[in-house]
C-alpha cells in the first residue's frame, strides 16, 4: 500500500463523515436550537467559565485531547498490521469517538457546563455519579503521574555511569526544556495582549507565531539549564498546581491556542513527508498479521487489544472529561460544538493515520539500518517523518526531528495541565448535592472539600508521588480504564437524550461494544497478573492490578445496570 493513497482515502472518508454524519447528529440532538446563553456566558467567573473564540478553544481542545495517544496507540497496535488499525481509526473516529466527544460536550452545555458525573447524577442516580467520579479521579491521577513522568524525562539531563553530566546526550532535552519554558512565558504575554489590551486576534496570532519561531531558535542554540529528571518532576508539579487554578484566559487558553500552531505544523510537516516521499508499505509492515500475534511479551489478541491500544485516534474516555470539563466552560456559542468536538476528534484521526505512514517508513528504515534503529514512540514517529523528508530535502533531519520531539512534548504538557484541572473539577463535584454548584457551598467541612486550592494541592501531590514511585506498575490497566470511561460517557449521554425525548440510538451500539471490550480486556489482565503472582517473585504491581481490575469490572457492571434501568424508565433517580 502506498502511504499517500492511504492518507488521501482516509481524509476523504473523514471529511465525508464530518459533513454528513456530523450534520445528522446536530439535527437529531437539536444542537443550536437553544436560545439560552452557553455556560461560558451565563456563569462567567473569569477563572474557569470564560468564553473563547472558536479558533482559540479549538486549540485548547485539540491540544488537550491529542496528548501522545494518537501517536503511541497506532505504534502499539501496529503488530496486527496497518489494515485493522486503519479501519478502527476510521470507524471508531466517525461512529464512536466523534459521537462520544460531541455528545459529552453538548450534554455538559445543557448541565451548566458541569462534568459527565453531574450528567449521570441528574439522569441516573447520585450513587452512580459518585462511583463514576471516584473512578474518573483515580484515572486522572494516573494520567497526571504518567504525563508528568514523560515530560520530566523528556526535559531531564543524561548522566553517565560515573554520575557525571553527559553534555552531548543532554543537549536535546535541555533544548526542549528551554523552549517549553519560554513558550509558557509568551503564552502569558499573548493572553494579556488579547484579553486585557484588546489586541486583534489576527495581529496577536502573527506575533505569537513569530515568537514561537524565535524561541525555537533561541532554545536550540542556548540551553544552559541542565537539571535531573527528579528535579524537573518537582518543577512540573509546581507548574501544574499553579496552572490549574489560574484564570484560563492568562495561560490555558493562550498556551493551548499557540500550542495548536505547533501541532498544525507537525501535521503539515508529516503530510509533506507523505506527499513528496510517499513510501510504500512492504513486508516489514504487512496489511494483516493475524488475530493472535506474539510481540515478544506473549500472545496478544486483536480483540480486545486493538480497541484498548488505539484509543485517542479512535475513541478515548479522557476526551469526555475534557469536553465536559474545560471545553464546555469556554464555548462561546452552541454552534461551535460540532467543529470543536466532532471536528477535533476527526483531526486526531488524521494524526493517527499519519502515524501509520511514519511507522511504515520507520520499519523499513530499521530493517535496512539495524545499528541505528528507531525505537520508541517518539523515535518512530519523529524519526520516521524526519527521515522521510530528509530523503527529499537532504540535511533537514536534525531540525525536523527536534521540531517533532518538541511538539510531542507540548502534547504531553498540555494534556498534563488539563488533566490536573479536570481532576480538580471532579474532586470538587464529588461533594456537591444534585443541582448544586461550587458557589452554593458556603460553610462546613464541604467548603474545604470544594475549595479549588485544596483540591488542586491534593491532586498534584498524589500524581507527582505516584509518578516518582512507580506508576508504570499499574499503567497496564490504563487502556481498559480509559475505554471504560468512554463506554460510561456514551451511556450517560444516551440516558440524558432518552430522558429529554431525543434520538439516542447512535450511542447504544458503541456503548455496548466499548463496555464489552473493557470487560474482556480487564478479565485478560486479571488472568495474566494472577499467573505472574502464582509464578512467584511478584512485587506489588500485579497484586494492585488484580484488585483494581476486579473493582473496575464491578464498577462497569453496576453502572451498566443503572443505565439500562434508566433507559428502560425504571430507575429511581434519588437512589
Amino acid at each position: 500500500m502506498n502511504s499517500l493513497v492511504l492518507l488521501i482515502v482516509c481524509i476523504a472518508v473523514l471529511v465525508a463523515g464530518y459533513i454528513f454524519y456530523g450534520g445528522w447528529l446536530c439535527k437529531q440532538w437539536g444542537v443550536g436550537e437553544s436560545k439560552e446563553e452557553t455556560p461560558a456566558h451565563s456563569m462567567e467567573d473569569g477563572v474557569d467559565y470564560v468564553p473563547a473564540k472558536a479558533p482559540v478553544l479549538m486549540g485548547h481542545h485539540f491540544s488537550s485531547i491529542a496528548g501522545a495517544g494518537p501517536i503511541t496507540g497506532p505504534i502499539g497496535a501496529a503488530m496486527f498490521g496497518w489494515l485493522p488499525v486503519t479501519l478502527w481509526i476510521l470507524a471508531g473516529g466517525i461512529f464512536f469517538g466523534g459521537v462520544h466527544d460531541f455528545g459529552a460536550l453538548f450534554a455538559s452545555l445543557r448541565h451548566k457546563g458541569q462534568s459527565i458525573g453531574e450528567v449521570i447524577s441528574a439522569n441516573m442516580s447520585r450513587r452512580a455519579k459518585r462511583l463514576f467520579i471516584i473512578f474518573s479521579y483515580l484515572t486522572l491521577i494516573l494520567v497526571v503521574a504518567a504525563f508528568a513522568s514523560i515530560v520530566a524525562s523528556t526535559f531531564g539531563a543524561v548522566y553517565d555511569e560515573s554520575g557525571a553530566l553527559d553534555l552531548a546526550k543532554s543537549a536535546t532535552p535541555a533544548s526542549v526544556a528551554m523552549i517549553s519554558v519560554l513558550f509558557i512565558a509568551i503564552a502569558i504575554v499573548f493572553g494579556i495582549l488579547v484579553y486585557r489590551r484588546n489586541a486583534p486576534m489576527s495581529v496577536a496570532s502573527v506575533i505569537g507565531v513569530l515568537a514561537i519561531v524565535l524561541i525555537m531558535a533561541v532554545g536550540m542554540n542556548w540551553h544552559p539549564i541542565y537539571l535531573s529528571t527528579k528535579t524537573w518532576m518537582w518543577i512540573v508539579g509546581i507548574y501544574i498546581a499553579v496552572a490549574s487554578v489560574t484564570p484560563v484566559w492568562i495561560l490555558l487558553q493562550p498556551r493551548d491556542y499557540l500550542s495548536s500552531f505547533l501541532l498544525y505544523a507537525m501535521l503539515a510537516v508529516a503530510a509533506f513527508g507523505v506527499i513528496f516521499a510517499h513510501p510504500t508499505f512492504d513486508s516489514t509492515f504487512p496489511a494483516f498479521s493475524g488475530f493472535a500475534v506474539d510481540n515478544g511479551n506473549g500472545i496478544q489478541y486483536l480483540f480486545p487489544v486493538l480497541f484498548t491500544t488505539v484509543a485517542c485516534g479512535a475513541i478515548s474516555g479522557f476526551h469526555s472529561l475534557v469536553s465536559s470539563g474545560t471545553t464546555s466552560k469556554q464555548l462561546d456559542r452552541e454552534g461551535d460544538a460540532k467543529p470543536i468536538a466532532y471536528g477535533g476528534m476527526l483531526l486526531e484521526c488524521v494524526l493517527a493515520v499519519l502515524t501509520l505512514c511514519a511507522i511504515g517508513y520507520a520499519y523499513k528504515w530499521n530493517a535496512a539500518n539495524p545499528d541505528h534503529a528507531l525505537v520508541g514512540a517518539t523515535a518512530i514517529f519523529g524519526g520516521g517523518i524526519a527521515h522521510m523528508i530528509d530523503d527529499v530535502i537532504p540535511g533537514s533531519y536534525n531540525i525536523l526531528n527536534s521540531l517533532l520531539v518538541l511538539t510531542y512534548s507540548a502534547f504531553c504538557l498540555t494534556s498534563l495541565d488539563t488533566a490536573t484541572r479536570l481532576a480538580r473539577f471532579m474532586f470538587q463535584e464529588f461533594w456537591l448535592e444534585p443541582g448544586q454548584t461550587v458557589k452554593d457551598v458556603d460553610s462546613g467541612w464541604k467548603k474545604l472539600m470544594v475549595n479549588p486550592y485544596f483540591a488542586t494541592a491534593l491532586t498534584v501531590v498524589l500524581g507527582i508521588l505516584l509518578g516518582m514511585t512507580g506508576y508504570s506498575k499499574i499503567w497496564g490497566l490504563f487502556g481498559a480504564a480509559n475505554q471504560l470511561l468512554a463506554g460510561i460517557g456514551l451511556l450517560a449521554v444516551a440516558t440524558w437524550l432518552g430522558n429529554i425525548g431525543r434520538n439516542n440510538k447512535m450511542f447504544l451500539a458503541p456503548m455496548a461494544f466499548m463496555i464489552v471490550v473493557t470487560i474482556c480486556s480487564l478479565v485478560l489482565t486479571v488472568k495474566n497478573q494472577l499467573g505472574m503472582i502464582r509464578a512467584g517473585g511478584a512485587d506489588w504491581g500485579p497484586y494492585a492490578q488484580v484488585i483494581l481490575g476486579i473493582l473496575l469490572i464491578v464498577l462497569a457492571v453496576v453502572l451498566v445496570i443503572e443505565g439500562v434501568q434508566t433507559l428502560a424508565g425504571k430507575n429511581a433517580k434519588n437512589a
